[in-house]
Order: structure tokens, then C-alpha cells, then sequence
């Protein structure tokens, strides 16, 4: 590492947990995040400025006045501009050394199967039931750690999901495909600022420790928030024999 490394990233170095060596595997890291909003601006952000390799934005969208309220990485100077490379642009702005790679379309099995393979971890902060099992089943088939965050209104959850583990479950053994749920977007709802905030700082700090194999993971475990009275709630979640995802993929 260069002096200017060393010095910027000297409060990690000093966690013996991470040290040089958890901040050298960073910096050889890639990430692949799934949604440059809400979610995704915290885990971006967060990310960057911790010092990982590169960084793969995948999103379709544009930066909308809407948006400013809560999806931190975009500016009113860059409403109209492609979401992945307004985050691009931030990122630069405080950590320029971070290799980002924009992918302005949407994720699809097609596209997923091209990204995930290359990815030491995928963050899933997308917004809608289909991505979210399209992005399960992809990190399945690789066998690609998973961090998957939502957040609604002033409910939050997040979980890991770690296929290199036989006994962690999947995204899929929690919210079955064939299982689908009310759809439920915050243009419709509303979602409560920091919420969104809350949950990608978390799931930044899930992908770092994954990363660097700091603490114990969220495999396994579902964490829910309500925030109006930010009370936390947890869920131990089995892999289930019968996943049509994991269980399949295994036999």
C-alpha cells in the first residue's frame, strides 16, 4: 500500500478484525450493486470510500427531482442524468481511486449471468419482487455471496445469503418465487428518508465483513426494523429442503 493509502484508510488498518490485509483484499474486491437509488446510494458511497477495487452499478434509471429526498448520491445539478453515473460521480468525488463500471440497463437473467460470475459479492438494492428473485437465482447458480436490503414506508429488513455455505438459505427459501406479494413502491407508499439510509449503511457493512471475513455474517438471519418506534426484530431462517432455487441447484 502507498503512503496516501495507508493514510486514508489508517481507522480500518487499525481494527485488528481488517488490518492491512483485510484493506489489500478490499482493494482487489469487485462488487456488483443492483440499483442505484435509495439503497444503493449508501452501499455505493460506502463502499467507494472504504477503498474496494471496483464497483459495478447496474440501473436503468434517471436521477428525478423525487429522488433527492432520500437517494443521497445524486444532486439537483444531476436530475436528467443516467442514475449509475451520477453515483459514478460521486464516488469520484470522494474516493477517485475506485474503478466503477456503469451498466445502464435493466437486470436480467441474461445480464446477471454475464455480471455475477465476475463479482466477489452482489448487493441487492433493487426495488421489486422479480429482480430480487432474478438476482437470488443467478447468485445460486455462481455461487456468489448475496446481501439483499428493502425498505418501505418505515419498514426496513435485511439478510445474507451465502451459497458457499450449505447451511445458509436463499432468498428463495424465504420469500418463494411462487409467492409473490402486492407490489409495493414508494411512489405509491411513501418511504421514510433515513430509512433507505439505514439499510444500505448496513448492508454496505455486511458486504465489507464478507469481504474481508471481518465478524460473523447475517447468513441465516432476516433483521426487520420499524422504525417509527426503531424497534429491531430478527428471524433465523433455515435453508429449506424444498427451495425450488437452492435446493434444486444442489441436486
Amino acid at each position: 500500500m502507498t503512503d496516501d493509502e495507508l493514510l486514508r484508510y489508517s481507522r480500518h488498518i487499525l481494527l485488528e478484525e481488517i488490518g492491512v490485509e483485510g484493506q489489500e483484499r478490499l482493494a482487489r474486491s469487485r462488487a456488483l450493486v443492483i440499483g442505484a437509488g435509495g439503497l444503493g446510494s449508501p452501499v455505493a458511497l460506502y463502499l467507494g470510500s472504504a477503498g474496494l477495487g471496483e464497483l459495478v452499478l447496474v440501473d436503468d434509471d434517471t436521477v428525478d427531482l423525487t429522488n433527492l429526498q432520500r437517494q443521497i448520491a445524486h444532486s439537483i445539478g444531476r436530475i436528467g442524468r443516467a442514475k449509475v453515473e451520477s453515483a459514478r460521480d460521486a464516488i469520484a468525488a470522494i474516493n477517485p481511486a475506485v474503478r466503477v463500471r456503469c451498466v445502464r440497463q435493466r437486470a436480467d437473467p441474461a445480464l446477471l449471468d454475464e455480471l455475477v460470475p465476475g463479482a466477489g459479492l452482489v448487493l441487492d438494492c433493487s426495488d421489486n419482487f422479480a429482480t430480487r428473485q432474478a438476482i437470488n437465482a443467478a447468485c445460486v447458480r455462481h455461487g456468489v455471496p448475496l446481501v439483499s436490503g428493502s425498505a418501505i414506508r418505515f419498514d426496513g429488513q435485511i439478510a445474507a445469503y451465502d451459497p458457499r455455505d450449505p447451511a445458509s438459505p436463499c432468498y428463495a427459501c424465504v420469500f418463494p418465487p411462487d409467492q409473490q406479494p402486492e407490489e409495493t413502491r414508494c411512489a405509491t407508499l411513501g418511504v421514510f428518508a433515513p430509512l433507505v439510509g439505514i439499510i444500505g449503511s448496513m448492508q454496505a457493512a455486511e458486504a465489507l465483513k464478507l469481504l474481508t471475513g471481518a465478524g460473523r455474517s447475517l447468513a441465516g438471519r432476516l433483521l426487520m426494523l420499524e422504525a417509527l418506534r426503531m424497534e429491531w426484530s430478527e428471524i433465523r431462517v433455515p435453508r429449506s429442503p424444498h427451495c425450488p432455487v437452492c435446493a434444486r441447484a444442489a441436486g
